[in-house]
């Protein structure tokens, strides 16, 4: 027996190199890959989206915008062209699920520090009161490295056009008050091609430990 598996050794060698290898590729090749949706006003539910895009189904992207930072710096589309980004709605004042959402996303901050591929973006809700050096207070209080995070305010129509029509991510107010916002607690990533990628619930560390695993999947595209 010894001298028969000694005089096919090189047979037996190479049948078990190729097992190994086909194995492995039928692996890959029945391992289902991660792909990540493209999210589309229609695919969305209403309750978030302006009436006048609902329809809209393929070929959705964000639209040019201009805001002033926390530093009272203007923060156009371009100073994320090319990024991965993640955008959401907040107010200074709210004491709600706003501490959280913010604590989770100085988390993110922390995760993609070292990225230069991502940015942050945060939009207030309320213009009226989160004036610049309002929002430079509560950048300091969260600890908001300026170069990876934006706190921007601006025209309240502006960023209601933003929320609803290109973000998806805020509900209507009072009806009896124009460009009124409810925020919700959603996180929305954007790619490098200004399409929305991902909507995560801002409260949640489980779905935070998605989005940086989303993150770091359009990071390697």
């Amino acid at each position: 027996m010894k001298s028969l598996l000694y005089k096919y050794r090189k047979f037996f060698i190479v049948l078990g190199v190729f097992s190994v290898i086909t194995i492995t590729l039928f692996y890959f090749a029945l391992k289902p890959q991660k792909t990540l949706p493209i999210y589309n006003p229609a695919d969305v539910n209403p309750e978030l989206v302006d009436s006048t895009v609902q329809y809209k189904s393929k070929y959705h992207t964000i639209a040019d915008f201009s805001f002033v930072n926390q530093n009272g710096d203007t923060i156009t589309q371009k100073n994320y062209e090319g990024k991965i980004y993640v955008a959401d709605f907040f107010f200074t004042t709210c004491g709600s699920i706003c501490p959280k959402m913010s604590t989770n996303l100085v988390d993110v901050q922390k995760a993609v520090l070292n990225n230069p591929k991502v940015l942050l973006l945060s939009h207030t809700v309320f213009p009226e009161v989160d004036s610049v050096s309002v929002l430079k207070a509560y950048a300091i209080k969260y600890g908001v490295v300026d170069s990876k995070w934006n706190l921007v305010t601006g025209d309240k129509k502006e960023i209601y056009t933003m929320a609803r029509k290109s973000y998806l991510a805020v509900k209507l107010g009072r009806p009896d008050q124009l460009y009124d916002m409810v925020h919700t607690e959603n996180f929305v990533l954007v790619d490098q091609k200004r399409r929305v990628r991902g909507f995560y619930d801002g409260t949640d560390k489980e779905d935070m430990k998605r989005l940086l695993e989303d993150i770091n999947f359009l990071s390697k595209e």
